[in-house]
């Protein structure tokens, strides 16, 4: 499995990229890369985003 982003930017964008083309959720994402969902949260929230489960991506 690929490394993540270490930048908050860079991950963020990933995820929605991630979440637009490959999974219905941001659990079944953190799942298949073997991740701590809250850590990740946490992560971009320091950056003031924050996933949106009816849009499906980090707003």
């Amino acid at each position: 499995m690929a490394a993540i982003p270490k930048d908050p930017v860079m991950l963020m964008s990933f995820f929605n990229t991630q979440l637009r083309d490959n999974y219905s959720s941001f659990d079944d994402l953190c799942s298949a890369y073997d991740l701590d969902a809250e850590e990740m949260k946490e992560k971009l929230s320091a950056i003031d985003y924050h996933y949106d489960a009816d849009r499906n991506q980090f707003v």
